[in-house]
């Protein structure tokens, strides 16, 4: 029986369920090879969407599961606790909601299934080199001629485009002083004419980001979501779910890692170090709140289709957690946590102090800390508007 044709479960029917479904179609350990992993990847979204355990927040209609607000939670804690491959790409939390919300029937019926199934990879392509935080300031410019955009621009820090077929983007549609008035939401083949994409090395020498040039790229104006310098709305959308995007998936894995993190700390004779069991305590509080906060934007979207500016709370909170567990562990660890996975004295393969350089950017991915503690401000705690910002 597959979860489309499921009859009223209980929340332990389920999980169990669920479970076993994970231990009989695990698929084992990542292949070493980039390119063996990528196929890994989307054979494992191929076989979670054939037999419908895909898209736990989805419609049904395109292919999700469309579970409760529990059966979500359950999901996302199972799936982590498996150590599963999550799926390829950035579209899945963040480019779908938008498409589901804005896009027209034809484009959610060409777009979702084959997002959902692992058949297209989806990367995000926001920032620019002079176009960060200030999304308004983009420069990446689309010109319409007939039936199709010609568009010209360079766009930086895109996570997987190097392995993806569809890029999620905003260009500029308006003249150059329209800032956000003048911005639309474009969906680009990668592998279209005049697409250039390089990787760019990050402090932990792998190249997960990359940098992209387009170059008179042709796009069918069928790939734009929403109306012509309309896509503000859009992009509120999008950034709210890629801070909400995995909220209950990050809390659930971060249980598992500080577990993980305990037992290093016993092994190594660290627990006896008072200090060391106050540090751990902390991170246990927090790991506890970061469960209440994803189940928290769970309920928001379920409520009202929108994560909110509660979704912000969540991204800052994580954010600082990461970045402070992984420091604590090396320096727990001392000179040992330093060494990286090729050294052979690297503890647990230098997982901690790749972990540690990693979250060095936490802080600045979906938007830095600095604009979400200005959400926070403004739409929570109700503080006086930044009058530089854009109208929420």
């Amino acid at each position: 029986m597959t979860l489309r044709q499921q009859t009223v479960e209980t929340d332990e029917e389920f999980r169990a369920r669920l479970r076993e479904f994970l231990v009989d179609n695990h698929p084992g350990r990542p292949p070493k090879v980039a390119a063996e992993r990528s196929a890994w990847q989307k054979q494992w979204a191929a076989t979670l969407y054939d037999a419908g355990y895909a898209g736990p927040s989805w419609p049904r209609e395109y292919g999700g599961m469309e579970l409760s607000f529990a059966h979500q939670v359950i999901y996302q804690e199972e799936v982590a606790k498996a150590r599963v491959p999550g799926q390829l790409g950035t579209g899945l939390g963040i480019a779908a909601p938008t498409i589901i919300k804005y896009g027209s029937p034809e484009q959610k019926e060409r777009f979702l299934r084959p997002m959902l199934r692992g058949d297209e990879v989806w990367a995000q392509g926001y920032s620019e080199p002079e176009a960060g935080s200030d999304l308004p300031s983009l420069r990446t410019t689309a010109r319409r001629e007939g039936d199709h955009y010609v568009v010209n621009g360079q766009k930086a820090w895109n996570t997987h485009a190097d392995v993806a077929d569809i890029l999620f983007t905003l260009v500029r549609t308006g003249p150059p002083e329209s800032r956000q008035s003048g911005i639309s939401y474009l969906l680009i083949d990668l592998h279209a004419p005049g697409v250039t994409v390089r990787p760019l090395r990050d402090l932990t020498g792998g190249a997960d980001f990359t940098e992209i040039f387009l170059e008179d790229v042709l796009v069918p104006v069928f790939n734009r979501i929403g109306e012509e310098n309309g896509g503000w709305p859009l992009v509120r959308t999008s950034l709210g779910h890629e801070r909400a995007a995995g909220a209950a998936n990050q809390a659930a894995m971060y249980r598992r890692v500080l577990d993980e993190l305990i037992a290093l700390a016993h092994e190594r004779g660290a627990t006896a170090d008072p200090l060391v069991r106050d540090r751990l305590a902390d991170f246990e509080i927090r790991v506890r709140i970061m469960r209440y906060n994803g189940m928290r934007t769970i309920s928001d979207i379920l409520a009202r289709g929108e994560p909110g500016a509660a979704s912000s709370i969540s991204r800052l909170f994580i954010t600082a957690f990461e970045q402070d567990l992984h420091e604590f562990a090396v320096d727990m660890l001392g000179g040992y946590g330093v060494l990286g996975r090729k050294d052979p004295h690297a503890v647990q393969r230098g997982r901690w102090v790749w972990g540690f350089l990693r979250t060095r950017a936490s802080t600045i991915g979906a938007g830095t800390s600095e604009i979400q503690r200005n959400t926070v401000a403004e739409q929570i705690l109700g503080l006086p508007r930044d009058a530089g910002m854009p109208p929420r």
